[in-house]
């Protein structure tokens, strides 16, 4: 609940901070083809360990990328370190970075239809466990799982089953860590496999 309150902070902060720079969409629609490749030309990945790009929010795609490139500069101590997007991310400027994510967030993401939704995964997604201290996970995210960009929560409806259930995954145990003051660490190990797998494909379904 404190690192909630941090993060309600952080909001505020970004409300009342000077604009910050934005990226060229129409730039950044040419300078992603290399990305194009695992996710998609207009950020919809077909390959579902890929994340979905399209509608991310600029902001939280902006992190990421700085995060990965932080980490292929450090050598993995700073940032989030990937084997491919670090790479990626390395040569790009600052500028790059605006108007690959401008473009990205102005696409419109791809929801295939979903079947034998788990009901677990609703249960947890809105409502938590407080039994095992879970917080629901609509705290951060939404109702509708579309995030929160000033908060820097990214938005999970329609994103990969596969995708969402590697970072729940890696956030359980410990193998990425950029996430804003450890909340999503500290959510995620309190969860099973079961839970995973059921919040994945819970928020894969979400419009």
């Amino acid at each position: 609940m404190k690192k909630l309150a941090l993060a309600l902070s952080v909001v505020i902060a970004a409300i009342s901070s000077p604009a910050i720079a934005e990226g060229n969409a129409e730039a950044g629609k040419t300078k992603i083809i290399v990305c194009s490749a695992c996710h998609g030309m207009d950020g919809n990945s077909m390959i579902d360990m890929y994340p979905k790009l399209a509608g991310q929010h600029a902001t939280y795609l902006q992190k990421q990328l700085h995060d990965f490139r932080s980490a292929a500069q450090t050598g993995g101590k700073d940032g989030r370190m990937d084997p491919i997007m670090s790479g990626m991310a390395m040569p790009l400027s600052d500028q790059d970075i605006l108007d690959i994510t401008a473009y990205f967030s102005s696409q419109a993401i791809q929801v295939a239809e979903a079947k034998d939704i788990p009901e677990l995964g609703a249960k947890l997604y809105k409502g938590g466990d407080v039994s095992r201290g879970i917080t629901a996970c609509m705290a951060c995210h939404g109702p509708d799982g579309k995030g929160a960009e000033l908060a820097g929560f990214p938005t999970l409806a329609g994103q990969h089953a596969n995708y969402i259930k590697i970072q729940l995954t890696k956030f359980r145990e410990a193998g990425r860590h950029n996430d804003l003051n450890g909340m999503m660490q500290d959510v995620a190990k309190k969860l099973s496999d079961s839970d995973i797998d059921a919040l994945s494909k819970y928020l894969s379904s979400l419009k």
